[in-house]
């Protein structure tokens, strides 16, 4: 029995929460797992609110064990996570601009979210007109000499969403970075509030277009737990195939990207093309080159014809002649090792605090990937490796999505042989959504990171409350941490190797 179980059984066990247990506790139990957070021992998931209290979902890695706990918020206050644990910082701001929640001991009580831009406050708890404008966000100080400042952004040169950055240097090295962020807010967790499961999951798969399928994958589980049904077999496969076909467009853009940024065009060309095999592979498969809405509650939007899987099968013919010259092109140019090795470097210590998902974690030691932990079907029925690299730099971050490539490749070969042995059963791939109430939890690995998704379904069928987290919330501030100490002209460089969503995190 591990100390996270001990803390549920302690608590009002919450009985139609699913597949991970929800707790409502008192502010000591609270108070417990701050200091179980703060050593070390759990990693933070999310922490969201709600008008009359707060929720924390945390992870017990050596315990294999996932939670939820809640705490109810007389006068809108409960005791800060952020001052004992940083990566909820953020978190905590945010749930103060949406429902006007007070975390008491916060370390920075600016608004997050909150532009001034809305007309009203706490948009999501007790609504308040905006009676004066809010104080110009004052960004935190340094001092010393021969520091400057290089404010960047919102608008950026580029196709690209706002975000600014701004940085204090010394020279051209930089000392500090501070990010506001927020400038995307769309509002999704209002929208979703009320609606249909089906309008739910479209709006879910709107919150970052790059992970349309990770974001539609999550809240249908997460639907599919909360009113306890399952999805045909065949389904669960091709929601895998287009999750790894998503991560490889990502993967072969993002390797383009990073060499571009470095100078290296003709990396950006090449891995472009690859990208745009995958899109439009995508698009022959499955109607649609980002394979959006396609993953629905109860299983997917359409099976995948023959046409589909030849188009597929192409793909990965060509990923195997055109990729492995490329990479031997990136690891054989000297002037781009200058510009990658020991650039933006994080270590593991902060990749553990904040539990960073995805390539970010596991270029800096962190092994977790969701798909293994806590695991969801068909994953569980193939063998595949989870690289992991200590270096932690630029080029660990590259060479993370290199090894992913090869590892998502060969998944998708081995889910279309599974889906061709069943090709004339007539396996159906949507199961009628069964009706009930409940909330559902899902964790999924998106190309980013893992992608968190909780859901209460009511009596009527609606969406009560749904919270959608990015891995992008704990993965920016660590990229304020891997600037530091690298020149203003390498921002670029580390920015991409990140590549966190404003829109996935701006929600």
């Amino acid at each position: 029995m591990t100390a996270l179980t001990d803390l549920i059984q302690e608590g009002r066990r919450v009985g139609d929460h699913r597949p991970w247990p929800r707790a409502a506790v008192d502010a000591a139990a609270w108070r417990a797992a701050i200091a179980h957070l703060a050593r070390g021992d759990w990693t933070l998931l999310d922490l969201w609110g709600e008008p009359d209290r707060v929720h924390m979902a945390v992870l017990d890695e050596p315990g294999s064990a996932i939670a939820t706990i809640s705490l109810d918020c007389p006068g809108h206050r409960f005791p800060s996570v952020a001052r004992h644990h940083p990566p909820a910082l953020r978190l905590e701001r945010a749930a103060r601009d949406l429902y006007g929640l007070e975390p008491d001991g916060l370390p920075d009580t600016r608004p997050w979210l909150d532009h001034d831009r809305w007309g009203l406050r706490q948009p999501l708890g007790d609504t308040r007109p905006v009676t004066a404008p809010a104080p110009p966000y004052r960004f935190l100080p340094s001092e010393g000499e021969g520091l400057h400042q290089i404010p960047v952004g919102p608008v950026h040169a580029g196709i690209i969403e706002p975000g600014h950055f701004r940085f204090t240097a010394n020279g051209e090295t930089v000392v500090r970075l501070e990010q506001r962020l927020g400038y995307v807010h769309k509002g999704i967790e209002g929208l979703i509030a009320g609606s249909g499961i089906d309008r739910a999951a479209q709006l879910a798969g709107r919150v970052s277009g790059d992970s349309t399928v990770a974001y539609g994958l999550a809240f249908a589980l997460a639907v599919e737990a909360a009113v306890g049904m399952q999805v045909p077999p065949r389904a669960r496969l091709l929601r895998a195939l287009m999750a790894e076909l998503e991560r490889l467009a990502n993967h072969f853009g993002d390797i383009g990207a990073i060499c571009n940024d470095a100078a290296f065009a003709i990396m950006h060309a090449h891995c472009g093309v690859l990208r745009e095999r995958v899109l439009r592979a995508a698009e022959a498969a499955f109607g649609h080159r980002l394979m959006r809405d396609r993953v629905v509650p109860g299983g997917v939007a359409g099976d995948l014809g023959a046409e589909g899987a030849t188009a597929i099968r192409a793909l990965l013919a060509e990923a195997h002649r055109s990729f492995p010259p490329l990479v031997a092109l990136y690891d054989e140019t000297a002037s781009l090792q200058e510009r990658t090795v020991s650039t933006g470097f994080l270590g593991e210590p902060l990749a553990r605090q904040y539990g960073a998902g995805g390539f970010v974690g596991r270029a800096s030691g962190r092994t977790f990937d969701a798909r293994r932990l806590p695991g969801y079907t068909p994953y569980d029925e193939f063998d595949f490796e989870v690289p992991v690299r200590t270096d932690g730099d630029v080029n660990a971050r590259v060479w993370i999505r290199i090894q992913e490539v090869g590892q998502s490749l060969a998944l998708v070969e081995r889910i279309l042989e599974r889906l061709a042995e069943g090709a004339d059963s007539g396996s159906p791939v949507l199961a009628t959504l069964q009706g009930g109430t409940g909330e559902g939890s899902a964790l999924v690995e998106g190309f980013r990171g893992d992608v968190l998704a909780w859901v209460r379904i009511g009596s009527d069928g609606i969406v009560e409350r749904c919270r959608l987290r990015d891995p992008s919330w704990f993965q920016w501030p660590l990229l304020e941490a891997a600037i530091e100490g690298n020149i203003v002209a390498d921002f670029p460089l580390c920015n991409k190797s990140f590549n966190c969503s404003y829109s996935g995190h701006d929600l």
